[in-house]
C-alpha cells in the first residue's frame, strides 16, 4: 500500500480544485454510508473488517458531522481543519487491514481503494472556499496565531 499513498499524496496537490464544500459533505456522507454497508456486509464473512469498516465509518462520519459545511450538525471543526485531516483519514483507511492484521485476505481491497478514493476527493476538493461560520474561523485564526 505505500506506493499507492505515494501515487495518491503526489498527485493530489496537482489536481483542479473543483469539489465544493457541498459536494465534498456529501462524498463523505456517501463514504460513511459505504462503511457501514461494508461492515454489516462483512460480519459473518470477517469480523475483522467488519469491525474496521465500522471504525472507518464512525472516524469519517464523526468528522463530517463536526466540521462547518452544508451538512455538518455540530460545527466545531472548520472546513479548512477538515482537509489538513482528510489526508490521515484516507492513510488510515488504507492501513487498517495491516493494523489488523487481515492484509493478506480478499477484503483489503476495499480499504485500500476506498483510501485511495478518499484521498483523490481530498485532492479535489476546494478547502479554500473555507467554512462560513464566523465562529469556526475565528476560532482557526486564533489556533494559527499561537
Amino acid at each position: 500500500m505505500p506506493i499507492a499513498n505515494t501515487a495518491a499524496r503526489a498527485v493530489a496537490p496537482k489536481l483542479p480544485k473543483m469539489i465544493s464544500p457541498t459536494a465534498h459533505a456529501v462524498i463523505d456522507y456517501a463514504v460513511f454510508g459505504a462503511f457501514v454497508t461494508a461492515g454489516a456486509l462483512l460480519w459473518r464473512k470477517n469480523k475483522r473488517a467488519s469491525l474496521a469498516a465500522y471504525l472507518c465509518a464512525h472516524i469519517v462520519g464523526s468528522l463530517a458531522f463536526l466540521t462547518d459545511m452544508p451538512g455538518g450538525v455540530w460545527k466545531k471543526i472548520s472546513f479548512e481543519t477538515h482537509g489538513r485531516v482528510d489526508p490521515g483519514l484516507s492513510l488510515l483507511a488504507a492501513s487498517v487491514p495491516e493494523m489488523l492484521a487481515f492484509k493478506g485476505e480478499h477484503e483489503a481491497k476495499l480499504f485500500q481503494c476506498m483510501g485511495i478514493a478518499m484521498a483523490v476527493v481530498g485532492g479535489l476538493t476546494d478547502y479554500a472556499q473555507g467554512s462560513k461560520n464566523h465562529e469556526t474561523r475565528l476560532r482557526d485564526s486564533r489556533r494559527e496565531a499561537e
